[in-house]
């Protein structure tokens, strides 16, 4: 593996990865990795077989029929405007809790994020229930002679919730790439002159720009296969058209061609975001990382900006789990049961646990053939594991519906076809972690194993794995906290009888059972923010860390593990 690194005007640097002369190696590794990215790209290969089989002209038909084309239009700017409206939120807040005096700062980090533990149907839940024609606030205003709220369904509703909800996918990865910005750059364009405004928008804002690409990414992807927040707001994007034919209709050929548009208009934002990212890549080019950028004192601003996180934090947390609450004590006065069983709670941990389990291990033969063997195979291996987490879950499970219907009938409507769907959708958030950790372990700690007559397996148990464990340990928790919020593929492939507690939020809210569905929707937000705020405060014990101890501290644990 070659490459090529060139010094930048700016401070930069330039780091172009060279091609790969080596002949890939074919080993347990690559069969496990061949064979995880086969299975994950199955259900976009068989969405184009069913595809197929209604007929091309059908098919072309049904895509240029004028109720497509405006599905089209409409989930395209719901995409666009959610995205927008996260960056004007996250990366200021972002700013706000990273390099000011904004008191409680560490306390708003965590409230701030918070909000992506809740899944965007039940924030829908809250927020109809809530605002809605006859809502708690209706309820409130109708003595003062307010008759009706402004209409929330539709597209304000659909891109308020997902707004609330999917910011964090912004604020995380920028507040990442502002702890790491070499201080030097800022410093300088001061010295050169330019004022606080003109260095952010020239200096700070450049460098970010990968995170905010990142952050919009998730975002718009999310938007787009979002099914139950269109769905509880009655907005009709893709998705909830795809699963009303599916369900209602059962008109499986509309459904394939419109899963298939959504494919391609998910394939069209992954090409955008390529294309804006490049191939550069930006580090520092010396020691600039032991130091710490200089704290920005908000002086009066800083009571402004403490009101703003505040009505952020009130809107996004504190008024879905209030209108949660309400509910709850509202059904246990009426005498309405709890809904809340052990059975119910462990039917969404189980199922879960097992996918995020079976995501881990497929994940790591993907990681290993990246880090360790870059190249052709390797990326084509890498990129065929991204195609399921490119689908919509809904898309994935009309997929998966067709194909266990048709050739694994035992399978069908199992745990085990369940938690593939999982597996096949959030694969990359468990390859991205291990991967990132496999990247700061050098390969000379596993070559010394072999050396001293250790063998694969036993170098893989004794060295990889302690090494990588943070890895493992953040990708195994996102994609558990995932897994419980999904619900288009686990209202799909679950076996029969069989209910979660999104199911159960869903199956209530849909029916306008507010307070049914209070008991469920509370355990779901309880268990997603735990390993939220696990992640969190992790990040936050690392800021409270100057960076030189944590430097020393991750050569310590090496060491510890090479003497072991």
């Amino acid at each position: 593996m070659t490459s090529l690194t060139t010094d930048r005007d700016d401070g930069t640097s330039v780091h172009r990865p060279g091609p790969s002369s080596r002949p890939a190696r074919i080993d347990v590794v690559t069969v496990l990795g061949l064979l995880v990215a086969v299975g994950a790209a199955l259900p976009l290969a068989f969405l184009l077989v069913r595809a197929r089989e209604v007929g091309w002209s059908r098919s072309l038909e049904i895509a240029t029929s004028d109720r497509a084309l405006e599905l089209l239009v409409d989930t395209t700017l719901l995409a666009v405007a959610v995205t927008a409206a996260c960056l004007v939120i996250a990366v200021p807040l972002a700013w706000l809790t990273v390099r000011t005096d904004l008191p409680g700062r560490r306390a708003w980090t965590v409230l701030s994020a918070l909000p992506l533990a809740i899944p965007t149907y039940v924030g829908g839940y809250t927020f109809v229930s809530a605002l809605g024609p006859r809502g708690l606030v209706q309820g409130w205003l109708e003595p003062l002679g307010v008759d009706r709220l402004p209409e929330i369904y539709g597209f304000p509703g659909a891109w308020m919730v997902l707004t609330l909800f999917s910011y964090p996918y912004v604020l995380l990865p920028v507040r990442a790439a502002l702890r790491r910005l070499d201080p030097s750059l800022e410093e300088a364009s001061r010295t050169l002159g330019h004022g606080r405004l003109s260095t952010f928008v020239r200096v700070v804002v450049p460098q970010l720009r990968p995170a905010m690409t990142s952050g919009a990414l998730l975002v718009a992807l999310y938007a787009l296969s979002d099914f139950g927040a269109v769905a509880l707001l009655r907005f009709d994007s893709f998705t909830r058209v795809i699963f009303v034919q599916q369900r209602v209709s059962f008109d499986v050929s509309i459904a394939a061609v419109y899963g298939l548009m959504l494919v391609a208009l998910t394939v069209a934002v992954l090409g955008l975001e390529q294309w804006t990212r490049g191939r550069e890549q930006y580090h520092r080019l010396h020691g600039g990382g032991a130091r710490l950028a200089r704290t920005v004192h908000l002086g009066p601003w800083r009571w402004v900006a403490v009101a703003a996180c505040a009505v952020l934090v009130l809107v996004a947390l504190v008024l879905p789990l209030g209108v949660i609450v309400y509910w709850l004590q509202r059904g246990m006065s009426a005498g309405e049961p709890l809904r809340l069983t052990t059975d119910l709670v462990w039917g969404s941990v189980r199922a879960s646990a097992l996918g995020a389990l079976g995501a881990v291990v497929a994940a790591w033969p993907i990681a290993t053939l990246s880090v360790r063997r870059p190249g052709r195979l390797s990326r084509l291996v890498e990129r065929l594991s991204w195609s399921g987490y490119a689908l919509p879950g809904v898309v994935v499970a009309l997929s998966l519906v067709y194909f266990g219907a048709r050739y694994l009938p035992a399978l069908y409507q199992t745990m085990w076809m369940l938690v593939f769907a999982y597996v096949v959708l959030f694969l990359p958030q468990a390859v991205g972690a291990i991967r990132s950790s496999m990247l700061q372990v050098t390969p000379s700690l596993e070559e010394a194993s072999r050396l001293l007559g250790a063998g694969p397996f036993e170098t893989f148990r004794r060295i990889s794995v302690p090494l990588v464990r943070p890895g493992l340990t953040a990708g195994g928790m996102l994609v558990f906290l995932t897994c419980m919020k999904e619900l288009p593929a686990t209202l799909l492939l679950a076996p029969t009888g069989y209910s979660t507690l999104a199911t159960q939020v869903y199956n209530a809210t849909v029916e306008a059972f507010f307070a049914r569905a209070a008991a469920p929707a509370l355990a779901l937000v309880v268990l997603a923010a735990l390993p939220m705020a696990v992640l969190v405060l992790r990040e936050n014990e690392r800021e409270l860390r100057p960076p030189t101890a944590q430097a020393e501290e991750e050569t310590a644990e090496v060491g510890e593990s090479v003497v072991r």
